[in-house]
């Protein structure tokens, strides 16, 4: 992608219809670890590969998976900093909902509102946020997943996957059944996509982060249970040790 005055600004577009500032945003995205969202017939399960710079680091420190609200959360891909704003935004946006209307607000409204602010953030001559988040809720619409990307644009999906390996993780996804797939079983899923998806020769050091939302918790976005997590973390790492060498 050829520099040129066409990326000093998010409102320019080159004459390809390209806006080069959102594309480095996307790009910053796709430079961080994978991110993976399955949605089941029971719940949402999200996902995510953290890429660690140290090992000095304290476990659990910067957590990319996030509460937005009791019935939905999300997991961050790209930069951190940025995604905690959108997440301080999103939160702002489902507080403001249900003061107003008394009750929660759905996933396709909250990932509506929150693509929107995206996107006039980066059109009101700011930068583009260098963040994407994989939201997962479960509402009386029963459980969704969506993505919000850096160009403020919104999807709703069944299997969703962001970050480094985002082209291998969408083609193992593509091969889930997701009428039948449980939560329990899209952990395990999951763990395994990250494991295999995972580059150890660039990425030593990272930390699997796991949550979902689901019948079985009472449709609360939290953590995986820290005992169906180690499982499915240890699936995972058998699979990646069977993984054909490249």
């Amino acid at each position: 992608m050829a520099s040129s005055d066409h990326d000093m600004d998010a409102n320019v577009y080159s004459p390809d219809g390209m806006v080069f500032q959102i594309d480095y945003a996307c790009k910053a995205v796709d430079s961080a670890g994978t991110a993976i969202g399955v949605c089941c017939k029971d719940g949402v399960v999200v996902g995510v590969e953290k890429l660690l710079q140290s090992r000095l680091l304290e476990p659990g420190s910067n957590t990319r998976v996030q509460l937005i609200d009791r019935h939905v959360g999300c997991v961050v891909g790209g930069m951190l900093p940025d995604g905690r704003h959108l997440v301080a935004k999103a939160r702002e946006e489902a507080d403001s909902f249900r003061r107003s209307y008394g009750i929660p607000v759905s996933g396709d409204i909250l990932s509506k509102r929150l693509c929107s602010y995206i996107h006039f953030f980066t059109i009101s001559w700011y930068r583009p946020f260098g963040a994407g988040l994989v939201m997962a809720s479960y509402g009386d619409d029963g459980p969704q997943l969506y993505l919000a990307d850096p160009s403020g644009q919104r999807y709703s999906f069944n299997g969703c996957a962001i970050g480094k390996a985002k082209t291998l993780a969408k083609t193992e996804l593509e091969k889930i059944d997701f009428k039948t797939i449980t939560c329990k079983e899209a952990v395990n899923e999951i763990a395994k996509l990250l494991y295999l998806v995972h580059d150890d020769q660039k990425d030593k050091l990272f930390e699997m982060e796991l949550a979902w939302i689901t019948d079985e918790n009472g449709r609360r976005f939290e953590r995986v249970p820290e005992a169906v997590a180690n499982a499915a973390i240890e699936e995972g790492k058998k699979a990646a040790k069977n993984k054909p060498k490249e």
